[in-house]
């Protein structure tokens, strides 16, 4: 660390804090703090030390606080990830996999009974499907900007149309550094949120628009094939927007039309997010309210759960995914989360369950 840039460091570690103690190695500048509030102090420092390229840490030593400063060097982005057309050109091919995949469902389920223009219904289903997805990425970007932090746009990541699921979902990079564990909270929350909004009003309409058949030709449609079991499980929101409208219940069965299986992506997606597993939203929720530890307790409860569900890959994709890289770690590991924000994570363990995929009509006689 040069003696100039030591000299400035120690100048605006002092301006902000009231330093007791300053210890400095050929590496590191430490010092003891005596504030007693200092979170808010050490957003303001971190966020000026990032700018000439410096990180700071708290530490919490017997019952004294500390701040530990660092250089850092920035990690460049792979160049494909930092290319400007990157995002632009994953979001065209996502679109296009959608609406083949919206088509082919479609045509599909006209075979069974019309439900409308193919192509004007692969339309309607990239709308829905792609407004979930984009909500979703949309309420991180907001908080992060509102706690100033940079982030990347989008990137879209493309399915198996037809095969299976033509997204799966989308991500952004942080392009800064996770100050604190209300930081890290208010962004990982802000996603799910936004896009189960959207997702619940897809799936009212979807629910409101969906055919519906007598048992008799349902059974006679099963036996020729025709129809196929769905076995991917139904959501409990899935089922309550059904119920809203008087489907659903025994005696009618409904069509899978392809707006209600972009609700179900929603809801899939949505429920993937808020396992408090590895860094998905949820494990950094969990991350933030709980601690490092029950983080990884939780990581691989969560495994096991995806496991009674059968979605057996996600549960190894988060197992071989945490072994690399296990969680987010804020600079300010040490302030605790308001209870405001503990209390909201109860709600999110509830919306999880709402969202998971259970078993297809485990619930449907318990609601009207």
């Amino acid at each position: 660390m040069q003696e100039d840039s030591q000299e400035s460091i120690i100048s605006l570690v002092n301006s902000i804090f009231n330093v007791g103690e300053f210890t400095k190695t050929e590496f590191t500048l430490e010092f003891k703090i005596k504030d007693l509030e200092f979170q808010t102090k050490f957003e303001d420092l971190a966020r000026e030390l990032e700018t000439l390229s410096y990180a700071c840490k708290l530490l919490k030593k017997d019952d004294d606080i500390y701040i530990e400063i660092q250089k850092f060097t920035i990690k460049k982005s792979r160049r494909f990830l930092n290319a400007t057309w990157t995002p632009r050109l994953l979001f065209i091919i996502v679109i296009s996999f959608v609406m083949i995949d919206g088509y082919y469902r479609t045509s599909g389920t006209n075979a069974i009974v019309e439900i409308g223009n193919p192509f004007q219904m692969a339309i309607v289903y990239t709308l829905a499907l792609l407004g979930i997805l984009g909500t979703h990425e949309l309420g991180h970007i907001i908080a992060a900007k509102a706690h100033r932090l940079k982030t990347s746009w989008p990137y879209f990541i493309p399915g198996l149309p037809i095969l299976g699921i033509p997204t799966f979902g989308a991500f952004i990079q942080s392009k800064g550094l996770t100050i604190n564990r209300r930081i890290l909270f208010d962004v990982a929350i802000a996603g799910p949120i936004a896009g189960l909004v959207i997702t619940i009003i897809v799936s009212l309409y979807a629910a409101y628009t969906a055919p519906i058949l007598d048992q008799g030709i349902a059974e006679k449609l099963f036996a020729d094939r025709v129809l196929v079991e769905w076995e991917q499980g139904e959501p409990i929101l899935m089922t309550a927007s059904l119920a809203v409208f008087g489907k659903g219940g025994p005696g009618h069965e409904v069509i899978m039309t392809p707006v209600m299986f972009a609700a179900w992506i929603g809801f899939l997606i949505t429920f993937l997010n808020l396992l408090p597993a590895w860094q998905l939203d949820g494990g950094h929720m969990v991350r933030a309210v709980l601690g490092q530890k029950i983080h990884k307790y939780a990581t691989y409860g969560s495994m096991l759960v995806l496991v009674l569900l059968n979605y057996w890959l996600m549960a190894i994709l988060i197992l071989l995914m945490s072994t690399k890289n296990p969680s987010a770690v804020p600079l300010d590991d040490i302030s605790p989360l308001t209870r405001t924000r503990k209390l909201r994570y109860i709600g999110i363990v509830i919306l999880a369950v709402l969202c998971a995929p259970f078993p297809s009509g485990l619930f449907s006689g318990i609601l009207p």
